[in-house]
């Protein structure tokens, strides 16, 4: 215990209550087994024995907790997450009105437009956490973050051509480019990919009601369990709320455009992308950059299969995906993609988001 105290004597120190020590542990590795190797029940009661082990100076009184910053929602940085939305919709309406060759063009730039509009969305908006936040900004942890906007600029492109290109494909083609309809011979589904681009605005908003909850649960939890206990209701929640915008816009964006919804594509890809950018949030980058790497992974072998099987003797290559298309039709290759990833990114969120040192405030002791 000794060992213990002097390794954390300035977090100790400087922590006002036991569940600051609790949550620094926390943040360094700290569990419930390793409070039993002290004989303790769990890390909240070792940080109790720290906390009345650090020699107090009753000279002065002691200092009054520290207020946790109350998460703001701006208004520059909500305008970001509408920006995807909204330059979507503009390539959409320029699509539908042009006509004959300036429609590539249009194309091209409403494609590029939103790309970076997605980008600074992702880096700059309130899908990237409080300012003053740790951030971790190492070389490795900017590598991943990139890698990790790459594969969902991908996941979104394949909602959007994905679908038609796979079926071109398995069909002998593609005979000719796009053309932004869905009745062309590359079909384009422009109603799914607007309404994830749509729904930027609500992942804002849900991250901003997360990180409010976290701070309401920061504020009054005495314990980690009771922490815990608290925030996991809260992030279900959250996922919920989500993922019923998300169908709403879905639905909003097929009878407008006239064009299925998708739902099981769009949701799928949403619910992995909520917890990948809520994790990405709190600086866990590992994790949403393998599942969504393996998300895009899945998707590019589903293309590049059938293609290699055109090759002389190679045939059985097309074989796994012409099966399960047979089975689910095109989109069962991105709904089993983003599920499976989804499915496990949200078991990973729900241990990691859970945790009061995953919402630890900026100069929280660590």
């Amino acid at each position: 215990m000794k060992a213990l105290l002097h390794r954390h004597r300035e977090l100790c120190e400087r922590a006002v209550d036991p569940l600051e020590i609790a949550v620094g542990l926390e943040v360094h590795g700290a569990t419930d087994r390793t409070a039993a190797r002290y004989r303790h029940r769990d890390v909240f009661s070792l940080a109790e024995e720290l906390h009345a082990r650090v020699p107090h100076n009753t000279e002065r009184p002691s200092p009054e907790p520290r207020p946790l910053p109350v998460p703001r929602f701006r208004a520059g940085r909500l305008l970001l997450t509408l920006l995807p939305g909204a330059l979507g919709a503009a390539t959409v309406t320029g699509l539908r009105l042009a006509q004959g060759t300036p429609r590539l063009p249009v194309a091209l730039g409403g494609l590029l437009a939103v790309a970076l509009a997605t980008r600074a969305a992702l880096r700059h908006s309130p899908l990237v956490g409080p300012p003053g936040a740790r951030a971790g900004r190492t070389t490795i942890g900017t590598r991943v973050g990139a890698l990790g906007t790459l594969c969902t600029l991908w996941l979104l492109g394949y909602a959007l051509l994905g679908d038609g290109l796979l079926h071109a494909v398995l069909t002998g083609g593609p005979d000719a480019p796009p053309t932004g309809t869905p009745e062309g011979p590359w079909p384009t589904a422009t109603a799914p990919a607007l309404a994830l681009l749509l729904a930027c605005a609500p992942a804002a908003w849900c991250a901003h009601l997360l990180a409010a909850a976290a701070h309401r649960g920061l504020t009054d939890s005495r314990t980690l369990r009771q922490f815990t206990a608290a925030m996991t209701p809260r992030l279900l929640g959250t996922y919920a709320l989500f993922l019923a915008a998300l169908a709403a816009l879905a639905a909003l964006c097929g009878t407008a455009l006239h064009q299925p919804a998708a739902y099981p594509q769009v949701l799928t890809l949403g619910a992995l992308l909520l917890p990948a950018r809520l994790l990405t949030v709190r600086h866990h980058r590992r994790a949403p950059a393998r599942a969504l790497g393996a998300a895009a992974l899945v998707e590019a072998l589903a293309l590049a299969l059938p293609t290699a099987g055109r090759l002389p003797g190679c045939a059985f290559l097309a074989a796994p995906v012409q099966t399960l298309v047979d089975v689910g039709g095109e989109a069962a290759v991105p709904v089993l993609a983003c599920g499976i990833a989804a499915l496990a990114l949200l078991r990973h969120a729900g241990r990691t988001l859970t945790r009061a040192s995953a919402h630890a405030p900026a100069g929280a002791p660590e």
